[in-house]
């Protein structure tokens, strides 16, 4: 649903806050932009299912494409709307933070990537193991730089102090894994020797090397979720947590920014 290729006539516009108070959160959950976005958000998540990230996918000619040019000129209309997003998805540069929601923005970069018809659907396992993981690349290497602060951080009742998404998709690749289980990432070895594989250990390497003492103190939420049986049981219990902590909270989504892509209106039938 995702991929739509706008008309010559779609009439883009500058993304704007719409959700100023908590009751505005009933807007933002009954929106096309709530829906377009989960539903992005799990598609991209089936994509990446048991892949490794040195999984050979295919890479259709609009993404590589995207590197050189970006966004083609037939449809330069539709840059200052979606360039939005991707300023929003790098951090605060005053309060030098950054967090979940500016994650948020990012996949919402993508997701109206795809929908201006730039990225497409087939390229779901390059957006997350090239695109959105080179993203993450440079979001550790701010936050070890400049000493990022988490926004809107729960502390160690929180899962990470600055991600979520590469938990969720790091989780549905590691479903089915032959010999990988949950209890495992909590194991330096295990973690060392598979962390270039998949996502979920790239960031539980990354707390270790941001963290000191012991795991069940500073990533007590991730030190719980070792417990459970199995990688698809995690990967739900994930998205579920994701849109309770993140998409329903209001400090999180009071920055959350809509246009024509990613409208307010609510989702239309059919």
């Amino acid at each position: 649903s995702s991929e739509e290729t706008p008309s010559g006539t779609q009439n883009f516009i500058i993304p704007k806050k719409e959700i100023h108070t908590v009751p505005d959160m009933g807007k933002w959950k009954r929106s096309q932009a709530y829906a377009d976005y989960i539903g992005f958000i799990l598609t991209l998540n089936e994509g990446v299912k048991g892949k490794k990230l040195t999984f050979e996918y295919r890479v259709s000619e609009e993404a590589e494409n995207l590197v050189s040019t970006v966004v083609p000129p037939q449809l330069a209309a539709a840059v200052p709307e979606v360039a939005v997003y991707l300023k929003e998805s790098v951090g605060n540069s005053t309060r030098i933070d950054y967090g979940t929601g500016h994650e948020a923005a990012f996949a919402a970069f993508l997701c109206c990537l795809c929908k201006i018809g730039v990225l497409r659907v087939d390229d779901q396992i390059a957006i997350v193991f090239k695109v959105f993981n080179r993203y993450l690349e440079v979001m550790r290497k701010l936050q070890k730089t400049y000493r990022m602060e988490p926004a809107g951080s729960q502390g160690v009742w929180g899962l990470d102090d600055f991600q979520f998404l590469p938990f969720i998709w790091g989780s549905s690749q590691l479903i089915d894994h032959p010999y990988l289980e949950p209890r495992h990432f909590v194991d330096e070895k295990a973690v060392n020797e598979n962390h270039k594989d998949y996502m979920f250990l790239e960031c539980i390497l990354f707390i270790t090397e941001m963290k000191t003492g012991p795991f069940a103190e500073h990533s007590n939420q991730l030190w719980n979720i070792s417990a459970v049986p199995s990688w698809s049981k995690v990967n739900q219990g994930l998205i579920r947590m994701y849109k309770a902590e993140c998409l329903e909270k209001f400090p999180v989504i009071q920055h959350f920014k809509f246009g024509s892509l990613l409208p307010i209106h609510p989702v239309t039938s059919g």
